[in-house]
């Protein structure tokens, strides 16, 4: 995307609103009906015009089984992709309520943290995250290449 052109909120919804949906393999009318909404009104939401409208977006990732956080955290970030990548894994969801189980434990203690050591511990625990996940795939991918050849092979046909 191009910084010096960010997309506007409701881009950012549109965009995110089809990515999920189109992930998830269903039509415009499977979401409104689930949705209980008109088709045109789904459509008109779907589009991203009018105003956001939250309970919406959890609504939509209710039908679709995706991640209601990630994609309100999606229009934050400009981020389209970020939707889709949480609805998954809700990732999003995960991290509100995590923060909502700190808030309670912590209460009144989280005004004494400090910017830096927020900074610091949210930086840290999200690149060990992005290290753990990419080591993950090349872990798998080796144990698939170390299985796979003890598979049967196809036995070539002389004749062709």
């Amino acid at each position: 995307m191009d910084s010096q052109h960010p997309l506007t909120p409701n881009a950012v919804l549109s965009t995110s609103l089809r990515l999920i949906r189109t992930h998830r393999r269903m039509r415009t009318i499977d979401v409104a009906q689930g949705m209980n909404m008109a088709l045109r009104s789904y459509e008109h939401f779907e589009s991203g015009a009018g105003r956001i409208n939250i309970e919406r977006i959890h609504r939509f990732a209710e039908v679709t089984d995706s991640d209601p956080h990630g994609i309100i955290a999606a229009l934050a970030l400009g981020s389209p992709d970020f939707a889709l990548r949480c609805a998954d894994n809700k990732l999003a969801t995960i991290l509100v309520v995590v923060l909502q189980e700190f808030d309670e434990e912590a209460g009144d203690a989280i005004n004494d943290l400090d910017a830096r050591t927020l900074i610091n511990t949210f930086t840290k625990t999200l690149r060990d995250l992005a290290v753990q996940s990419v080591h993950r795939d090349a872990e798998a991918y080796a144990w698939l290449e170390e299985r796979r050849t003890r598979l049967m092979r196809p036995i070539r046909d002389e004749g062709t």
